[in-house]
């Protein structure tokens, strides 16, 4: 008898498991046919979600209490994740629950209740401004590539696009006469940056000089910026040349191709920007993302403060 309720349970188990990667597996379908995510955004989704499913175990997810998922939450807490990593994989619980919600598996969204905790939010790092120049032309001649790499750190300056949008830009969306970019951004939203001068210096200077050499096995390449091969640049190797100049520029070893975004956004506030105006070039779908970066410069509030505030 004992070995009979052994199997059961044992086939009970694995029926669960079954059910529960199903439901994995139809939730990434979700993300990319009903919410129209960027495959970017829904591999990171579905990376934390295997997280959660191993720490789920043969559990059913319908079972689940609120003390279940702090737990979870507790464990993520414990994994070595950064902050960011840590508030991504809480959102990306909150839409699976809301999923199952959707297709009747639970009548509660219990992730709800588990709030973005202010410990895992995360001040953006920051280039100072000090260190601009002496970054964005750590690039130099001796290396073949100087004039590409060069570039990408303009533009990323001059534009806060995300590593991933610069890897895509194509030549149709560059127009140096106009001074501007089309940017692709995530949900397949669109969104008109301008570019600096010394961006396009950089950028009329590699497309004259190192593009036409790039491409010769691939006359016909779309991509702004490519690859030995004459292929599209991967956003890793963007993040690689990045993390490759900060040491030879001497920059914080934590810069990264998100750095430069958050650098754009600080100091054309710090310079006075309006905040709805961030938003829009950042390409933020919600004003809240944007404040974040109020916090950052503290200088700004005080100047605003002190200009605005009648007893300041």
């Amino acid at each position: 008898m004992g070995k009979l309720n052994d199997k059961l349970l044992a086939l009970r188990d694995r029926t669960r498991h079954d059910s529960s990667q199903r439901l994995f597996e139809s939730f990434e379908g979700y993300l990319q046919g009903e919410c129209r995510l960027s495959p970017h955004t829904v591999e990171a989704y579905t990376r934390d979600l295997r997280r959660f499913h191993q720490w789920l175990g043969s559990r059913a997810v319908s079972a689940l209490t609120i003390a279940d998922l702090s737990d979870y939450a507790a464990w993520l807490d414990t994994s070595g994740l950064a902050p960011a990593s840590l508030a991504r994989n809480i959102v990306a619980l909150r839409m699976f629950f809301r999923y199952l919600q959707i297709e009747g598996v639970i009548t509660e969204n219990l992730a709800e209740l588990l709030g973005s905790r202010k410990l895992w939010e995360r001040i953006p790092s920051v280039l100072p401004p000090h260190q601009v120049d002496q970054f964005l032309h750590a690039p130099s001649k001796g290396d073949p590539l100087y004039r590409r790499d060069r570039a990408i750190l303009e533009v990323m300056y001059a534009t806060g696009a995300r590593a991933s949008e610069t890897a895509k830009a194509k030549l149709e969306d560059l127009h140096l006469a106009q001074k501007h970019l089309l940017v692709h951004g995530k949900g397949s939203r669109q969104r008109i940056v301008p570019i600096g001068q010394n961006a396009i210096d950089a950028l009329r200077d590699y497309l004259e000089q190192t593009r036409p050499k790039l491409i010769q096995r691939r006359p016909d390449s779309p991509w702004v910026f490519v690859s030995r091969t004459g292929r599209g640049i991967r956003r890793e190797a963007i993040w690689e040349l990045v993390k490759k100049y900060a040491l030879l520029a001497g920059a914080s070893p934590d810069l990264s191709p998100h750095s430069l975004r958050h650098s754009f956004a600080t100091h054309m506030l710090a310079g006075g920007a309006d905040l709805r105006q961030v938003q829009e070039l950042l390409g933020h779908a919600s004003i809240a993302t944007t404040q974040i970066y109020t916090h950052v410069d503290p200088t700004r509030l005080r100047q605003i403060h002190q200009r605005f505030h009648p007893r300041a």
